[in-house]
């Protein structure tokens, strides 16, 4: 009886303390998971902001492949071919912006042929009456001259009908001859001017691929550049021929209005010298 009251006081406070264990256990589960979105949401707090992003800068990168390359690395052939089309394009431009000044001014000497030759008392008051230089002039002083030279042996053999016709035709082929100058020139650059650039182009191709021979490299970086260089030559050679086509067909159309004009003169001008009309 003693041994159990010795041993009833332990086992007594063994079971109180399990059930106190027992009781808590709960409650201590439940705390670290309502500590976890504290926990997670102190990190989420903490978090800094996210940097700035810098201003895109835009970088010019300059053209490896343009013309100034095509100057720099190609030989005295390509940029001798360069400096002919150039050559072919500046005369073009030239003849064509002096052909069409020479034939407004032929034109406006018609109009003002009409308005004052035809009106005058004579045919030297009228050739007067016209602008030094005119073609209508040079024609008229050329009719007057032949009217009033008709002497010599071999002269007075021509009747003076055929002398003045000769003498005023002579006049109107001199004025279109005169404004035939440079046409010939266009004609030359438009069918030249693709051949010089295809030969800018084989030449440039040549040299391209020797160099990629040389390099034993065929990618498609070693191969465009040379080979888009020497494209550029075709390119150029069709820019200057196309203006230069465009403006012959567009001169000889008004070179035909204009000499028709003086043709009409010419005409009238050689019945009224026969008439007698000086």
């Amino acid at each position: 009886m003693s041994l159990m009251r010795t041993l009833r006081a332990p086992l007594t406070a063994a079971l109180l303390a399990l059930f106190a264990f027992g009781a808590a256990l709960p409650a201590l589960a439940q705390a670290p998971a309502a500590s976890e979105p504290a926990a997670a949401a102190a990190p989420a707090a903490e978090t800094p902001p996210p940097p700035l992003l810098p201003e895109t800068v835009t970088e010019v990168v300059d053209n490896p492949y343009g013309l100034q390359a095509l100057w720099e690395q190609g030989d005295m052939v390509a940029k001798a071919t360069l400096i002919i089309l150039l050559i072919m394009s500046m005369g073009s431009w030239y003849i064509i912006f002096v052909k069409v000044f020479e034939q407004r001014k032929l034109l406006k000497s018609a109009e003002a042929a009409a308005k004052t030759f035809w009106g005058a008392g004579s045919v030297k008051e009228g050739a007067k009456a016209l602008d030094e230089g005119s073609a209508f002039r040079f024609i008229a002083e050329q009719g007057l001259k032949a009217s009033e030279h008709h002497e010599g042996t071999l002269v007075e053999n021509i009747d003076l009908h055929t002398w003045i016709s000769m003498s005023i035709q002579r006049a109107v082929d001199n004025v279109n001859m005169r404004m035939q100058d440079g046409l010939a020139f266009l004609a030359t650059v438009g069918s030249t001017a693709p051949f010089v650039g295809l030969f800018g182009t084989v030449w440039g191709i040549y040299h391209a691929l020797v160099a990629i021979g040389v390099s034993g490299q065929a990618s498609i970086d070693k191969v465009a550049g040379p080979v888009g260089e020497a494209l550029i030559m075709t390119a150029i050679g069709l820019a200057v021929a196309v203006p230069a086509v465009m403006g012959y067909n567009w001169l000889v159309r008004r070179n035909k209005v204009s000499m028709e004009k003086v043709r009409s003169f010419s005409g009238d001008l050689h019945n009224v010298l026969l008439a007698g009309r000086t």
